[in-house]
């Protein structure tokens, strides 16, 4: 039986998921947590196979909490589960740590399959996002979208794209501000916008090649 910790601070996805798994015979979710040092507590006192956390957690979000869990708790299989564009964060999580990624929009037999592959070492991602990790839109040569950002650039995206200030940003993350204003001018440089504006509509609309 595989066991599932839930990260997550919805509460309809809380329930949905202890659902799911009711009367299943190879998964168990075993709790539930709604924040990042919620989520340290409760493997650090119980037995865990899988975490499906999502990123946006309160007090410590779910990178953060990803690379730590990590480095305390390898043998812990990650899966980011999440409402943010797969494009932008799937590969950047699983550099760093995640063994797979799922958007909140999937079906519900991609989790189980998602929970038992990574379970036995896989790692997963989707087949769309797959295929455009191998080539362009001209199908005729390696793509580079998942090299354009950093781990760090990628958590900044995501926190300016969800409204943060530039002193929030720094304090989540642990830099000063003048980091966040230098990590923000390489963005723009990258996705090739003047002002945040055009740099938080290039991130939603997925506008990386």
């Amino acid at each position: 039986m595989i066991k599932v910790l839930v990260a997550d601070f919805h509460p309809i996805i809380i329930t949905g998921l202890r659902m799911l798994f009711e009367t299943s015979q190879d998964i168990q979710v075993i709790g539930s947590v709604i924040t990042g040092k919620e989520l340290f507590d409760f493997v650090g006192k119980n037995d865990v196979d899988v975490v499906l956390s999502e990123i946006d957690l309160p007090e410590l979000n779910g990178i953060t909490a990803l690379r730590t869990l990590k480095k305390e708790y390898s043998h812990v299989r990650v899966i980011m589960f999440s409402s943010h564009p797969e494009e932008i964060y799937a590969i950047s999580c699983i550099k760093a740590g995640a063994s797979g990624y799922l958007t909140k929009t999937v079906k519900t037999q991609t989790i189980k399959e998602a929970i038992i592959k990574v379970y036995n070492g896989g790692i997963y991602i989707s087949n769309n996002l797959a295929q455009r990790l191998a080539f362009d839109e001209r199908g005729n040569k390696p793509s580079k979208l998942y090299k354009k950002l950093s781990m760090r650039e990628v958590e900044v995206l995501k926190l300016l794209s969800s409204g943060r200030r530039n002193k929030e940003i720094a304090k989540e993350l642990e830099i000063n501000e003048k980091t966040v204003s230098t990590y923000k001018a390489r963005l723009m440089k990258k996705l090739n916008v003047t002002n945040l504006v055009d740099l938080v509509n290039q991130a939603r609309h997925l506008e990386l090649g």
